[in-house]
């Protein structure tokens, strides 16, 4: 597996990255020093591939880094923070339950 680099396109509002002329990318809304994620698009094979939870961690690391509280609307984000919920936990907005 390839190592990823994470792209923040404001324009589009979505994180990407590119892993062989494939994109994968997660859907973000900025509110209030919150980031709500809302969808990611990735193909099957790339899943398979565990590029899912790379993509997953490097878009949560880059958040926590920025100290941004993270409301994961979508079920990818939702389902990996639930699994490494000691890593995450400070990251969910008060009154935020997973």
């Amino acid at each position: 597996m390839k190592g990823l680099e994470l792209k923040k396109n404001d324009f589009q509002r979505q994180f990407e990255a590119l892993v062989d002329n494939e994109l994968i990318t997660i859907e973000f809304s900025e509110q209030e020093r919150k980031t709500f994620l809302t969808k990611m698009v990735i193909s099957e094979h790339l899943i398979k591939e565990g590029y899912q939870e790379k993509m997953i961690q490097l878009v949560l690391d880059f958040l926590k880094e920025n100290n941004v509280k993270v409301v994961p609307t979508c079920k990818q984000v939702k389902s990996f923070m639930r699994k490494n919920k000691l890593k995450y936990k400070d990251m969910l907005p008060v009154g935020i339950a997973l």
